[in-house]
């Protein structure tokens, strides 16, 4: 079921319905009903998968009892791996194993070895990065006795599937997720406003910006021979901002939904594309991600203690991590390793954090420096979103020898016109809005009641009007 859908147009008003209306006067009553409804959405998709996500939540769920329950270092540490192991497992199984044997299989071959290995032809289940990803980290804290296990398996289960976060994150925490679902939750008008202007938004950058950048850059990426320098360069700008669009929008929708019910989840985007530095665009991009890598890889591997080698060394290792999370494929290796050598100059220079503030913080223009940071930083990601976005590493070499053609110059063909003025207000909507959680949070509360409804109005009227052909949400391939 997508956000984008008719289906989830149907879908969420009638659980909204019944959350408020039905199950008001008892939360827990309004859990089970996000469950049943989560699993609903989830079964959506392929009721198969539905038994794998509910295997994923009984098998944390028990073990963390265990774990805490154990008597004995050795037996504590026995289900803390019996359950990484198994999680791991199942997502290697689906996501791993063919790159794993066909990789083997072409090392071999160029060693004149001739190797026929077995590959699984199986549909990756959606959303099983996220909801492993949400266990492990559940897991993990219970072995290193930050959190307690949680016994109500109902509240459990709401953690791991909330419908709004299950396919494509954010990656949530038990310590911030959990609390909210244990405690009985008011209606808040004023929450629920906040989180139907987030869809709003979340809706324009998908079905407006990220869908109709998708129909360029995929002519181009599909086409590439065909092409001039300057269109390829304009097909990996679009796909740059399509994937943004996409993942940020999907962001969008899912923190305004999850508002409807009186959940707050974490923020998984913060004007990444106005970042003047590598290090500060990790900080607003998929920060759900880097956070859970930060705290689960990188910290544990001794972090930024014990001199600068093991810095580089731990670094390096989370963003190929990183890459490889995205999908089974070299592309996603060398997209990962792009942006751990982008961030070695501030990691070997310690200027890493010198930029923690949003840029030109009350002001109504970035002086000329961060303008000029922020547009280096902008085109070292199109560079590396080239590999993230090709078929094959060969593929992107290709591309990329393509832009920097003598054709690189030339005017760039089948751009039209009101896509550049679409991008340009939404790119100047997202630069007034970014001292704020989403761009238009606050945006226009100062106008007159009548302009500032008539502004969201325009919004939701041109998301109708200029909407792309439908396209899925790039995330839920990872």
């Amino acid at each position: 079921m997508l956000f984008n859908s008719l289906s989830f147009a149907v879908f969420l008003p009638v659980v909204f319905v019944l959350y408020w209306f039905l199950a008001n006067r008892n939360f827990k009553l309004q859990n089970l009903l996000l469950l049943v409804s989560s699993f609903f959405f989830y079964a959506c998709w392929d009721f198969r998968f539905l038994f794998l996500l509910m295997f994923s939540i009984l098998l944390d769920y028990f073990t963390g009892i265990k774990m805490h329950e154990a008597t004995r270092p050795s037996m504590k540490k026995f289900w803390f791996w019996l359950s990484i192991s198994v999680n791991l497992g199942f997502l290697s199984v689906f996501k791993y194993y063919n790159f794993f044997v066909e990789s083997m299989a072409d090392g071999l071959s160029q060693l004149g070895v001739s190797a026929n290995f077995a590959t699984l032809n199986v549909i990756l289940p959606v959303g099983i990065s996220f909801y492993t990803f949400h266990g492990l980290s559940y897991v993990i804290d219970i072995y290193k006795d930050k959190i307690k296990p949680e016994k109500n398996f109902i509240d459990y289960a709401v953690f791991v599937s909330f419908f709004p976060l299950l396919v494509a994150g954010p990656i949530e925490r038990a310590t911030h997720l959990l609390p909210q679902i244990q405690r009985k939750r008011e209606f808040d008008y004023h929450q629920a406003v906040d989180g139907l202007r987030q869809i709003l938004w979340g809706l324009f950058k998908k079905l407006v910006i990220a869908d109709n950048c998708a129909a360029f850059a995929n002519e181009v990426f599909n086409n590439s021979p065909i092409h001039s320098g300057s269109t390829h360069l304009v097909g990996a700008i679009f796909f740059t901002l399509q994937i943004y669009g996409d993942f940020s929008g999907y962001s969008d929708i899912a923190l305004g939904t999850a508002r409807l019910f009186g959940i707050e989840l974490l923020r998984n985007f913060s004007f990444p594309f106005f970042s003047r530095d590598i290090s500060e665009f990790w900080r607003r991009w998929h920060i759900s991600l880097s956070s859970w890598f930060k705290d689960y890889l990188y910290i544990p591997l001794g972090g930024s203690k014990g001199g600068m080698w093991i810095k580089i060394r731990n670094t390096f290792i989370i963003f190929l991590v990183s890459g490889f999370w995205h999908g089974a494929n070299w592309t996603f290796i060398i997209w990962g390793l792009l942006n751990a050598i982008y961030i070695m100059p501030s990691i070997i220079w310690q200027t890493n954090r010198n930029n923690l503030e949003i840029v030109a913080k009350g002001k109504m223009f970035a002086g000329a420096k961060e303008t000029l940071q922020i547009i280096q930083t902008f085109g070292l990601t199109v560079l590396a979103f080239t590999f993230f976005r090709a078929n094959s590493v060969t593929d992107a070499f290709q591309y990329l020898g393509r832009t920097f053609s003598g054709s690189l110059f030339t005017k760039p063909e089948g751009i039209r016109n009101e896509l550049i003025w679409l991008i340009l207000v939404f790119m100047t909507i997202e630069w007034m809005g970014r001292e704020n959680k989403y761009a238009i949070e606050k945006l226009g509360f100062n106008w007159p009641n009548p302009v500032r409804i008539s502004f969201y109005y325009a919004i939701l009227l041109v998301t109708f009007m200029f909407a792309g052909s439908a396209q899925d949400f790039i995330y839920f391939q990872f």
